[in-house]
Formats: C-alpha cells, structure tokens, sequence
C-alpha cells in the first residue's frame, strides 16, 4: 500500500502511478530536452550566433518544467501540451536549418511540425491508456482528475475532481449559440453538496436535463446511466460506466468527510 498525497492506494495503483508519471515527464521534459539537444547540434556546426537558436527550446524546458507540475493529475491537459510542444519543436527542427544555410528542409516544416504533434499526442494519449485502462474504482484513491463521455450528450464531458465533480461543454460550443457565458457552459459543485448517487437504467424515452445550456438536444438512449443529486438539482449522467462513476463518486465523497 502507498500514499499518494490523497488517500492510501494500492499496490497496482501505484504501479500506474509511476508508469504514467514516467510518460507524463517525457511529454513535459523529455521532448523539450530532445529538441534542445538537436539544436545544439545543428548549431555546433556553425557559428556562434547560432546558438541563439536554443532559446525557444530552453523556454520550452522551461515551461514544461513548471507545467508538467501543475499538470501532473489532469489528463485531459496532457494531450494538448504534447500536441503544442511537438509542433513547436518539429516547425522549428525544419526552419533553423535556414539560418545554418540548409534550406531544403524549410519544405518540410508542415509534414515536421505534424509530425512533431503526433508524437506529442501519442505519448500522451499513452499516458492515458496506462491510467485508465482498466477503468478501475481504485482510482477514485488517487489525486488523478478523471473525465467521463455522456452518452448521446456529445462535445459534453463530466469530470470527478478530487473535491468537485463539474460537467463542461467545449468552449467551441460558445459559437454555436450567441450570448452563452462560462457559467452556461460549465457547473461544478463541491462533493460536499452532493446528497445522493443513485445507478439507474435509462429506457431511452426519459428527456435529459442538464445543469448547462446545449446547442443541441441530448439523444436519449438506453443504457446505464447515474443520478447525482446536488444543491436541489438532479443530474441525469447517461454512462456505460454508471457503475464505476458511482462507486468513485461515493468513495470520493467519503474520502472528504473523513
């Protein structure tokens, strides 16, 4: 059994933990330091003032040093870091050539730059997998924020924070439909206002209210789905993973009120 900084978790937890961090670093870290080292050696080839050219990656091992901080328990930020820094990296791995007199390879900085945020992306979305496949309720014992798809609610994602649970619409949302705000977009309560987490199978026939505003009408279908009571509102979360949301919303819950 290991501590994580939340609540004490299991040995296969911790093993994920580690794994994933080690991931996590290489999106953050890893390829900032890989992009710096091929700079510094296009530019070992050339003169001084060449050098000037690891100042964008040193920045980016810069930032990713303090993001990766901040980032380390949000998957769903992982994916878009690793998509900026590889495409950063792969623009830039095509274009300084220029300045050491190589300049075919300015061609090639669409294609770089894609592939420089495939990679990104890649080892990212690896992290995820490793996290949460199994989806297993022993996360809920981890500091990790978890995000859940709404079935027939698409562009809609629920997230089980450590202390809150929060259900957001994509900010592309925002121009489908004039004059909505972040608050129509977005809801979250603290888990110490939930009152009740109730596993439901839904018909199909039932119409789904939500918390926030929709540019379209929720497709009700049957399947499994959660109730959520909170601050006098009822949630209807339509899940395939009703029964694993509820066990992490009740083990989350309770891990705040002792």
């Amino acid at each position: 059994m290991v501590c994580l900084g939340f609540r004490v978790i299991n040995a296969e937890m911790a093993r994920r933990h580690r794994q994933v961090q080690l991931v996590v670093g290489l999106v953050y870290v890893g390829l900032p330091l890989a992009f710096l080292g091929l700079v510094l050696w296009m530019a070992s080839t050339a003169g001084s003032a060449a050098w000037l050219g690891a100042v964008i990656p040193v920045a980016m091992l810069a930032a990713g040093l303090v993001l990766r901080r901040r980032h380390r328990y949000q998957p769903q930020l992982w994916g878009v870091v690793g998509a900026l820094f590889g495409a950063i990296a792969g623009l830039v791995l095509t274009l300084f050539p220029v300045a050491l007199g190589v300049y075919w390879l300015a061609f090639l900085f669409l294609p770089g730059m894609w592939l420089g945020m495939v990679i990104g992306v890649a080892l990212a979305r690896y992290a995820e997998r490793v996290l949460l496949v199994p989806l297993e309720p022993g996360l809920a014992d981890t500091p990790y924020e978890l995000g859940f798809r709404l079935r027939g609610v698409r562009l809609t994602t629920l997230t089980l924070g450590k202390s809150t649970v929060s259900i957001k619409g994509q900010p592309v949302l925002r121009a489908a439909r004039s004059g909505l705000t972040s608050d129509d977009l977005g809801r979250t309560y603290p888990l110490s206002k939930v009152t009740g987490v109730f596993e439901v199978e839904l018909s199909g026939a039932e119409r789904l209210k939500f918390p926030i505003s929709l540019p379209y009408a929720p497709i009700g279908t049957a399947g499994p789905a959660v109730i959520l009571q909170a601050s006098g509102q009822d949630w209807v979360l339509p899940t395939d993973q009703a029964a694993t949301l509820a066990e992490m919303l009740n083990r989350r819950i309770a891990a705040g009120t002792t």
